[in-house]
């Protein structure tokens, strides 16, 4: 099966409509008829301005980016990217056509 790897690159304390965005966009997915979404956490990472966010020991809260990745098909892909275009939201993302199956256990 061909498929498309949606990943959209946010941070931990994002918000969007008052809740954090990664959990806004896994429910607007979850409300399209989407299968399955993941948040991904990173431990570190620097985006378009530079700055080098890291967990560290004294640093509690250090909003760290988080990546949410999708596994879909074009017309899947089609309507959430519309919701997210709805919303006026300016967001970094990456689209890869895949190949993907299940094993036969």
């Amino acid at each position: 099966m061909d498929g498309i790897y949606l990943r959209i690159f946010t941070t931990e304390k994002q918000k969007h409509n008052g809740i954090l965005f990664y959990e806004w966009l896994l429910e607007k997915a979850r409300s399209l008829g989407i299968h399955g979404g993941s948040a991904f956490r990173a431990v570190a990472g620097y985006g378009r301005h530079g700055k080098l966010r890291e967990e560290g020991f004294l640093e509690l809260t250090p909003d760290l980016p988080v990546e949410v990745v999708f596994l879909l098909q074009q017309e899947e892909m089609d309507k959430l990217m519309a919701v997210i275009d709805a919303e006026h939201l300016s967001l970094l993302y990456v689209k890869s056509a895949v190949e993907c199956g299940f094993t036969a256990g």
